[in-house]
């Protein structure tokens, strides 16, 4: 039987997407690892679908030592030549470098949690979008991220992944009113 629950039209019939997006696109995350594996994993996904990325998670958490920041912060141009040998990732010479940039960056944050939530005061920003093509690209939100971000070293991060990544981690509630995870996350009501 076909599952009929109202989702975001993004959300294919494919059980992981469906997942994904049922249990955590959009739902607020304040765990440091979390928000470093999302970074990662959205700087992976530029130019590709994220059904793709989600397909290949496992195998990026194996490559990428479970995104510990403190091991990736190491990695070397050996590194990136073997995993640019790895099916199981996305073979990209510059996001793989971009890797252990990025963990060097994260770490010399002082409280990376901290400045990722900052471009929504802390605290999830819920929209109310009827339609996807009201959703921006690149909102103020993300354009102020990304600025944030590269100021402080960081690679991949343009406003299009960092709306992509703030979306995913529930900074931006951006579920259509359609979707039945909307209601369920609208913390707004609660206000």
């Amino acid at each position: 039987m076909a599952d009929t629950t109202p989702r975001c039209t993004w959300c294919s019939d494919d059980p992981l997407y469906m997942h994904y997006h049922d249990h955590e696109w959009g739902v607020p995350s304040y765990d440091a690892g979390h928000l470093f594996e999302m970074l990662l994993l959205e700087g992976f996904q530029a130019g590709l679908s994220w059904l793709t990325i989600l397909r290949r998670r496992e195998g990026f958490r194996k490559a990428l030592s479970s995104f510990d920041p403190h091991t990736l912060a190491a990695t070397t141009p050996e590194w990136v030549e073997q995993q640019m040998q790895n099916p199981a990732i996305i073979r990209n010479r510059l996001k793989l470098q971009g890797v252990g940039k990025n963990a060097r960056a994260w770490l010399a944050l002082e409280n990376p949690v901290e400045l990722v939530w900052s471009v929504v005061d802390g605290k999830p920003k819920v929209h109310h979008y009827a339609q996807p093509a009201e959703i921006p690209t690149a909102g103020p939100e993300a354009q102020a991220l990304s600025k944030l971000l590269k100021h402080h070293g960081f690679t991949f991060v343009g406003p299009t992944i960092c709306q992509a990544y703030l979306q995913a981690i529930g900074a931006l509630m951006d579920h259509t009113t359609d979707c039945f995870r909307h209601a369920m996350l609208d913390t707004s009501r609660l206000e």
